[in-house]
């Protein structure tokens, strides 16, 4: 893909005016594109995120940057701010991704009975509405979206090609649900009786708060009594299972193949690790760290940062991983102590257990 061009050159004074910050070098320098380190070009406006970044660059060219720090050693006009990522995404978003345009409702859309449909909607071609669906102001369905019966949609969401929104959901505004994703799906409930799995009715929903962004092929089953609850601002990575009746609090994040199981509570501004899978009927505090791929089988009081399987606190965990690349010579190094208290035993037979000489040998 292209370096990001900007729609006109901007000077550093206007990056400024949007981040803030202090410049160091003339504000008239021009910039016309957007880039990495590794990318970035005399045209170029990058960033400096920390010395580590700064170490990895080679052959740096760029024709501003946004740093944490002042970097007198580097001839290129600077910007110093406090989080210069922040202050790029910032750029980004204001210089680079074009506003929404309203594109109405295509006239090839199945639409069930009392749908309400908020001010300067995009509905695309081929997609469903149930009865009694609600979509708030500027919302964007992009084609093959459904979304069933009594279920509400809120304002300025965008809901991407092929996403299932189940009957009596519900979404909060500023929601993005990328391809693929399914909301309310049935929770995975079955009682065994007579050598069978019968089927146990998902009667609940799925309550996703505000600010939530769900990435492809996510999966979020609707509980079988109440509400799965997802609360305001979380981060959903690709492919990630939530089960039923599970709660997400606020400001999450949860990364690619996380599995959650049923019933699980999750407290706010936790971090999981990808491939981490979490028991059912947990507790996990607020600000938990889980690393990837751990197994969590306990619940996890808050402020913790545990890793492994089953996960362990962090620094344990990590003294069990140094071990465990060291299990070949520690499994020689037993043999071997084995066998000289084998051969040590075996010579304190074969003393006299008074005088501690040989004992005579039968004839």
């Amino acid at each position: 893909m292209s370096i990001p061009q900007l729609p006109s050159p901007l000077t550093l004074a206007q990056i400024h005016q949007v981040v803030g910050g202090t410049i160091h070098g003339t504000d008239q320098t021009q910039v016309f594109e957007l880039a990495g380190l590794g990318e970035s070009t005399p045209r170029s406006l990058s960033f400096v995120a920390n010395d580590k970044a700064l170490n990895a660059a080679v052959n740096l060219q760029a024709a501003a940057l946004l740093v944490h720090r002042h970097l007198p050693e580097l001839a290129i006009p600077q910007i110093v701010v406090g989080h210069p990522l922040m202050a790029f995404a910032q750029v980004a978003q204001r210089f680079c991704v074009r506003p929404a345009v309203p594109r109405g409702i295509a006239e090839n859309i199945t639409r069930g009975t009392d749908v309400k449909v908020g001010a300067d909607p995009s509905i695309w071609p081929f997609v469903t509405l149930g009865d009694r669906v609600s979509i708030g102001a500027r919302v964007t369905l992009y084609p093959g979206v459904f979304v069933g019966s009594d279920s509400k949609i809120g304002d300025d969401c965008i809901l991407y090609p092929n996403v299932v929104v189940r009957e009596g959901c519900s979404l909060g505004a500023r929601v993005i649900v990328h391809s693929g994703t399914v909301i309310g799906a049935d929770g995975f409930g079955y009682v065994p009786h007579q050598g069978r799995h019968h089927k146990i009715p998902q009667l609940g929903g799925v309550v996703i708060e505000d600010d939530v962004e769900l990435g492809a092929n996510v999966t979020v089953d609707r509980a079988t009594l109440g509400s799965t609850h997802i609360k305001q601002g979380t981060k959903v990575d690709n492919l990630v299972q939530i089960a039923h009746n599970v709660t997400v609090g606020a400001h999450c994040i949860l990364v690619a193949q996380v599995g959650i199981a049923g019933s699980t509570t999750i407290g706010h501004h936790v971090v999981i690790g990808g491939q981490a899978g979490l028991s059912d009927h947990i507790q996990i505090g607020d600000q938990v760290m889980i690393a990837a791929k751990s197994g969590v089988h306990r619940s996890i009081e808050s402020n913790q940062i545990v890793g492994g399987s089953p996960a362990l606190p962090r620094d344990r965990a990590l003294r069990v991983q140094g071990v465990i690349h060291h299990l070949p010579e520690l499994h020689k190094l037993v043999q071997d102590l084995e066998q000289r208290i084998e051969t040590l035993e075996k010579q304190s037979k074969s003393r006299s257990p008074r005088t501690g000489t040989t004992r005579p040998r039968k004839k």
